[in-house]
């Protein structure tokens, strides 16, 4: 028991720090972001609400919601821990960090804890702005409850290894613009998979991110493009491998020690 909370010591201080980080500065890092995912809905659901059909008891507005919120989830709590990081680095400031006696359990708790939380709220506010402009009803709300905070789980922990990966803010631009946003928008949020040929249906079928969206979308409509079981299994699997590589990485200090 003593061990385990020397192993956590610090955890709260520095997860309070980050959660006020990304806070005190919440016209940027939260209102910009559902002001964009409005601005999305606006268009393609102006634009395709008459146009395509995904679902026989789901209009195309309503379709679209469930993946604009996770869509936001996703690439805020990635945002978060990424240059949260990279700023302590070029800053110099993490020096502060690294002459505490902080585990890398505390390390990766509290900078992931604060992804978690960024993205929920950015989540939350996309939902509570969009949902007003088309129907909306929770099927099931334990897989909506699990993919939210698995799939911002997931992005903490992946924008942690780019931040400790990455030297320089250009670095962090381009893991988000050549891994993050392709997967993002290769993942099903402005269509079902099942509208596209099959070379493309195979290569959504690998992305962990279509699995976080559709079982996201699974809780609100009770329909999906696959079992919300699979990516249930598929969401576990990605969480616990990312994790992994985090906490490995922030054991052995890489690129924070010299």
């Amino acid at each position: 028991m003593s061990s385990a909370f020397g192993l956590l010591a610090g955890t709260r201080p520095l997860l309070y720090k980050e959660v006020l980080r990304f806070w005190k500065v919440a016209f940027q890092t939260v209102a910009a972001p559902v002001l964009t995912a409005v601005l999305y809905l606006l268009i393609f659901g102006h634009v395709l609400e008459n146009h395509v059909k995904v679902f026989e008891t789901v209009g195309y507005t309503s379709f679209l919601i469930p993946g604009l919120v996770m869509m936001s989830v996703l690439q805020n709590a990635f945002a978060n821990s990424s240059s949260s990081l990279i700023q302590s680095k070029i800053n110099g400031n993490l020096v502060f960090l690294l002459v505490t006696p902080l585990s890398h359990w505390a390390w990766f708790l509290a900078y992931v804890g604060a992804s978690i939380v960024r993205g929920l709220v950015v989540g939350a506010g996309v939902l509570l702005v969009t949902m007003w402009f088309a129907p909306l009803h929770l099927a099931q709300p334990l897989w909506v409850l699990f993919f939210s905070f698995a799939g911002a789980a997931v992005m903490g922990a992946l924008g942690l290894v780019a931040g400790l990966w990455a030297e320089k803010f250009d670095q962090i631009g381009a893991f988000q613009n050549f891994i993050v946003m392709p997967m993002t928008f290769l993942s099903g949020v402005f269509y079902s998979i099942g509208s596209l040929p099959p070379f493309w249906q195979g290569v959504s079928h690998a992305n962990p991110f279509f699995y976080i969206i559709d079982g996201f979308r699974a809780g609100f409509f009770g329909v999906s493009d696959v079992s919300p079981w699979l990516s249930l299994a598929v969401v576990s699997a990605s969480l616990l491998a990312v994790c992994a590589l985090c906490l490995h990485l922030l054991r052995i200090g890489y690129k924070i020690r010299h």
